[in-house]
């Protein structure tokens, strides 16, 4: 009895300290981001998603760092390496979770970012990918405001490029910002970004 009470209470230390080290990573790879050391932060998920194997969440940012940066350079080089990066920790983190409407805006996200990068070559072949990905998101989460926020965004691209009305899709815009307000994520390391792009999508938008 006293063997198994040992062994019960030795578990449960490796289990919080397990949790400790994910929760002290993940803080450091925040701190990193925000310090704009993108690749420093995405080296420091990918290691914790190499250990915490079963959890989709470092894999999410290693995608979100990669595919942010890749937004931010012209150099089609660093952008196809960036996004290479940023598709495989997908891949695997969809693996892990499917359907997760999280996930399924950050695959529309890396599909924005490559048709960003050459509209030419990529336009028509992802953008009917990418409404379906939202498309999918909002009936899984209607009320998630980055599914709201980055499917509208999209839209908003399409219907300027068409000489459309973006009119609905501000709408959209205004509406994720009060769902941002509210929203509540699931862990302490749940995705809750986006409020601030939203805002500045909505001051842009009309004009």
């Amino acid at each position: 009895m006293i063997r198994a009470i040992t062994l019960f209470i030795f578990f449960m230390c490796n289990v919080v300290n397990a949790q400790s080290q994910y929760e002290t990573g993940m803080k450091q790879a925040f701190g990193l981001w925000e310090e704009d050391k993108a690749t420093e932060a995405s080296a420091l998920f990918e290691r914790i998603a190499a250990a915490e194997k079963t959890n989709w969440l470092p894999l999410y940012y290693v995608a979100l760092v990669n595919t942010t940066e890749a937004f931010k350079t012209k150099d089609k080089q660093t952008i196809s390496a960036l996004l290479a990066k940023a598709q495989s920790a997908q891949d695997t983190a969809d693996a892990l979770s499917p359907d997760n409407a999280e996930l399924l805006v950050m695959q529309a996200m890396i599909n924005t970012a490559w048709i960003v990068a050459d509209p030419m070559t990529n336009g028509m072949k992802l953008s009917a990918p990418t409404n379906e990905l939202y498309a999918k998101a909002i009936v899984i989460a209607p009320n998630n405001p980055r599914v709201v926020f980055n499917k509208a965004q999209f839209a908003i691209g399409s219907a300027k490029f068409f000489g459309n009305d973006t009119k609905p899709m501000c709408a959209e815009i205004e509406r994720s910002i009060s769902l941002f307000a509210n929203f509540k994520p699931e862990t302490p390391f749940s995705p809750k970004w986006g409020k601030e792009r939203a805002e500045a999508a909505l001051a842009e938008c009309g004009k």
